[in-house]
């Protein structure tokens, strides 16, 4: 990797040590290499850290943080970034080979784009997750969905920047809070039809995303609700 990155790519971990290697992995094998990678370990109790360490001879920045969220954690891995570009991957997802690559092709035709997002393809963890991924990543795939997810998301860092940080203390619904915001700052994006994630599906992620979504999610309307009197009041 080249000593000014011109892609910051930030994942943050809490306790999925058995997934981030593969994570990591995949970013590292981009085509495209201008670029870090920058772990957050937000707390975790297993061997997460261990994981991320043992990836530091190929420039793989490690930090932690008291346990305090993805929101948090993303946040922290954007103030080391030093990238002019920052991409987002959970610990427990991976990319195909090109990602990056398409992307940037995108922001080169189109100068005036500020974030670019893709198609994602959920798959469950076991054999269907072996079995795909075992598959030629460049094809496209059956049963994939847009994928207005951070996985899928590169974004130029001042257009982050004018969008402010991720909510710290919401355990779903964050990133749509955040994307939100985006919208009504009139971020001029794209996505495109190409397949830029999978993202694995197991009980811990769906478990929680279940239980915690009706209230974040009114949270998320809320807020949203808020700044629009809010800027009616201006008026």
């Amino acid at each position: 990797m080249k000593d000014s990155p011109l892609i910051s790519v930030i994942i943050p971990v809490y306790n999925y040590a058995r997934y981030l290697g593969e994570a990591i992995e995949s970013v590292l094998s981009q085509t495209y290499q201008q670029l870090e990678v920058i772990v957050v370990d937000d707390g975790s109790t297993d061997q997460s850290g261990e994981v991320a360490k043992s990836f530091a001879d190929r420039g793989v920045r490690y930090c932690q943080q008291v346990h305090s969220g993805i929101g948090p954690a993303r946040n922290k891995g954007v103030e080391l970034a030093q990238g002019e570009f920052l991409a987002f991957l959970d610990s427990d997802d991976r990319w195909p080979w090109e990602k990056l690559e398409r992307q940037l092709r995108v922001f080169e035709t189109d100068p005036a784009l500020e974030m670019v997002f893709g198609q994602a393809l959920q798959l469950q963890n076991g054999p269907e997750w072996e079995a795909a991924v075992r598959n030629d990543e460049r094809l496209e795939v059956a049963g994939m969905v847009p994928g207005m997810v951070p996985g899928t998301m590169l974004i130029k860092r001042d257009a982050f920047s004018r969008v402010g940080k991720f909510q710290g203390d919401w355990k779903v619904g964050e990133f749509i809070d955040w994307y939100a915001r985006a919208v009504e700052l009139q971020i001029r994006s794209l996505v495109l039809p190409e397949l830029l994630l999978w993202r694995r599906i197991h009980d811990s992620n769906q478990g929680v995303r279940e239980r915690q979504s009706v209230t974040d999610y009114a949270r998320v309307l809320k807020a949203k609700l808020d700044r629009k009197r809010a800027d009616s009041k201006e008026f």
